[in-house]
């Protein structure tokens, strides 16, 4: 599996992609982060931003896309941009017919340092170590995008299971009401007999 992780942001967008190997091994494969001047208008900074992306889609042709989830930030503003970011990316990737995965702040920091709450310096650190890296990617950003891959790569067979466990559950109840629903029509065909 390829997965394409995108740390979603106006300013610095940053973009990594790793291979899943066996188990838990991941190997890095690309990162970069694409930047837009802030005094640049919204609409065409988020064209720069999708244009990256298509470029890396088609280049690196990723099994998937994991995008950071904008999950409470206290800035609306900034929030805002974060999420166009992130749609842009999830939308030509979509085009593609590739699918599209997001996780949450938390859950990537847990995954990739075992902690919800980790800083950016701990998750740098853990990427670094995690991908054989000999010097730690730089900004923020290119660590982040690379965290996100990490993090969908070890929880997608995760996800994936219980997947399977929600639809055999659905499938289960299913059949059990439609059980009840011949026993009961049974019980008053018998009992207008």
């Amino acid at each position: 599996m390829r997965v394409f992780g995108v740390d979603p942001g106006l300013t610095r967008c940053g973009f990594g992609v790793v291979d899943a190997g066996r188990g838990r091994e991941v190997r890095p494969v690309a990162v970069d982060v694409i930047r837009t001047p802030p005094d640049m208008d919204l609409a065409q900074r988020l064209l720069g931003i999708a244009d990256a992306a298509e470029e890396w889609l088609d280049l690196h042709r990723p099994t998937v896309v994991a995008v950071e989830r904008v999950f409470s930030q206290h800035n609306v503003r900034t929030a805002m941009g974060t999420a166009q970011a992130g749609g842009v990316v999830a939308l030509a990737a979509a085009r593609r017919g590739i699918d599209v995965c997001f996780h949450t702040p938390s859950q990537v920091k847990s995954a990739v340092t075992g902690n919800g709450s980790a800083d950016k310096k701990q998750v740098t650190a853990m990427v670094t170590k995690i991908l054989g890296l000999d010097a730690a990617p730089k900004p923020a950003d290119a660590a982040d995008a690379l965290a996100l891959a990490i993090c969908h790569c070890w929880r997608a067979p995760m996800l994936s299971r219980m997947a399977q466990a929600e639809r055999a559950a659905a499938e289960q109840r299913r059949r059990y009401e439609a059980r009840l629903a011949e026993v009961s029509k049974s019980r008053l065909q018998k009992a207008g007999s």
